[in-house]
């Protein structure tokens, strides 16, 4: 058998959204599975809606997924001349033809059908070439489909779809200005790369008819197909492009790690037993593509927030500070005053599903505040808050070998000095030192501020306790 060869071909009209990454994550497994190549190219022949960010938008997608490709990015504006030549070679041969009808011939065919009720479709009219324009004259060029029999594949995934000859028209390859049209184009691509399994989503089922119709007439190899069911939104809804569908790149602005994001993808749709979380040698082990389910997946936002929070907790903290670092840059933090942000991953994880919010609840490790969280600060720096924060500041002052453990101690021998519960000592504190009422264990934030912030931001809030007690 020869080697097994995928590709992704997005067409850049646009970011690469979810439906395009789950495509992709799945050629690109099936790909590696089989130990065969995945091949990245940009179906660009829509001149007037493709756009360069659009391409740096999926090639930065498909970077930061990590779903690296062996050929490419090949781009199809670049090989219009290849296109051309098959076309010419079929107008020798009989399998294409010239068509020299007027727009408004079209027009009025069409509108004749649809009143008869019948399917549009091109009646053909110069397809015996029993016509007297010139080849210089403005025409379109045409394939010659067959008329009779039909076209049955069997979908990898749906099983065997039959089309008959006779639904499908002769349809345009080459526009009037030259140009070749896309599904021509992604017929020769597969044939020159030699494809041996096309991968996409359930939207191209009709042109599949088509394109092996072509491959056929060229005498070309016809690929495998699989068509992948479409992604619902959260609501129910179809995602497209137009709706609801976000970019790729917005999942990492909003704090999500690839790995959370790829497993995530792999399971709407596809499934090995009950297992839920998945490295990536664990699905390019077990993926095939008899497992893919035929009914459209539901987009589930909880599930994928889950997932990520659980990979920011299991994945080595040095991989996700990685991401992390991206994020802290966002915010303007300068952390080389503080802990490392393989600590910091240590000491939010628990509370931070995304990376995003653990940037944006990270300042007081880094940054002096200004001022108190009003709420918290009126609830706890009051004045019989004063007495415990002197005393635990004296003894945290007084620690010579400063760790996690000591600083607990401290906070533990201050309650115990003033027979007072814990929290009555360990909530101003807390207030004191981040300026807010809510923060990881006391001990190991006290203890990643470091000591001579600590103290400092104590006196500070005690400063607090004075003034407002002169207001009173």
């Amino acid at each position: 058998m020869s080697k097994i060869k995928t590709r992704f071909a997005p067409s850049p009209t646009g970011y690469l959204h979810v439906g395009g990454a789950r495509t992709a994550l799945y050629s690109w497994l099936y790909s590696r599975h089989n130990k065969g190549e995945f091949v990245l190219r940009i179906e660009d022949t829509d001149l007037e809606r493709s756009t360069q960010p659009a391409i740096d938008a999926i090639m930065d997608g498909m970077n930061w997924l990590n779903l690296n490709w062996d050929e490419g990015p090949y781009y199809q504006t670049k090989r219009f001349d290849r296109y051309n030549q098959v076309i010419d070679q079929m107008l020798s041969a009989g399998t294409a033809y010239r068509c020299y009808c007027s727009k408004e011939r079209l027009e009025q065919l069409r509108e004749d059908q649809m009143a008869k009720g019948e399917k549009p479709r091109y009646d053909g009219c110069c397809r015996g070439g029993n016509h007297n324009h010139s080849a210089d004259e403005p025409h379109v060029v045409r394939f010659l489909n067959p008329q009779e029999g039909s076209v049955i594949f069997d979908d990898k995934i749906r099983g065997p779809i039959e089309f008959s000859n006779q639904e499908l028209d002769d349809l345009i390859i080459r526009r009037t200005d030259g140009s070749p049209t896309y599904n021509f184009c992604v017929v020769i691509d597969d044939w020159d790369m030699e494809i041996t399994h096309v991968i996409r989503g359930e939207d191209h089922i009709n042109n599949t008819p088509r394109q092996i119709n072509i491959l056929k007439a060229l005498g070309a190899p016809v690929p495998e197909y699989a068509h992948v069911s479409m992604i619902l939104g959260d609501d129910g809804k179809k995602l497209s492009k137009r709706y609801n569908a976000v970019s790729v790149m917005q999942y990492r602005d909003d704090g999500y790690l690839p790995e959370a994001l790829l497993n995530y993808l792999v399971r709407l749709g596809w499934s090995h037993g009950d297992q839920e979380i998945f490295t990536i040698d664990e699905m390019v082990e077990h993926f095939t593509l008899e497992a893919i389910s035929k009914s459209a997946s539901a987009f589930n936002t909880d599930k994928l927030l889950w997932l990520n929070h659980h990979y920011i907790n299991t994945l080595p903290a040095e991989k996700v500070a990685v991401h992390l670092d991206w994020h802290i840059k966002q915010q303007n933090i300068d952390t080389s005053n503080g802990p490392s942000l393989v600590e910091l991953i240590k000491l939010l994880g628990e509370r931070c599903k995304t990376l995003k919010e653990m940037a944006e609840s990270c300042h007081y490790f880094y940054v002096d505040f200004e001022t108190f969280e009003e709420a918290a600060a009126k609830k706890h720096l009051r004045p019989v808050a004063r007495q415990p924060l002197e005393v635990v500041r004296d003894k945290l002052s007084a620690i010579t070998e400063w760790t996690a453990e000591n600083v607990h101690q401290a906070i533990q021998d201050t309650a115990d000095e003033l027979e007072v519960g814990m929290g009555k000592v360990g909530m101003p504190l807390r207030v004191a030192v981040t300026g807010a009422g809510q923060s990881p264990g006391l001990d190991v934030t006290v203890h990643a501020i470091g000591k001579t912030r600590s103290v400092a931001r104590i006196n500070k809030a005690l400063d607090f306790i004075t003034e407002r007690e002169n207001q009173a």
